[in-house]
């Protein structure tokens, strides 16, 4: 059962690999940055930038990268809070990074 499993998700990566869909790694702190929707959650707090999912030449966001692009951006910003003004719950495509006590 192990060496089945094995191999799915080896032929899985390989596909993923091949196919160019490659997630994205984590920026250190993105996995700590608080995400909203309610701009009530950072009237108290700094802007610190403009956060823009990038898309493919078709203008079309990876659904499967976007949390993680969210998340990058805004750390690299500076920001500990992003506020979503853009995208589904899930998979935000565009926001504001601020800076919060």
């Amino acid at each position: 059962m192990m060496r089945a499993y094995a191999r799915f998700t080896g032929a899985l990566w390989i596909a993923l690999v091949a196919s160019g869909c490659v997630m994205t790694t984590p920026a250190p702190g993105a996995d700590q940055m608080k995400i909203t929707h309610n701009a009530s959650d950072v009237a108290a707090c700094t802007p610190a930038g403009n956060i823009r999912v990038p898309r493919d030449s078709d203008g079309v966001v990876d659904i499967a990268n976007a949390p993680t692009q969210f998340r990058n951006e805004a750390v690299g910003l500076g920001g500990n809070v992003a506020l979503v003004t853009e995208g589904a719950r899930g998979v935000p495509t565009a926001g504001i990074a601020y800076r919060c006590p």
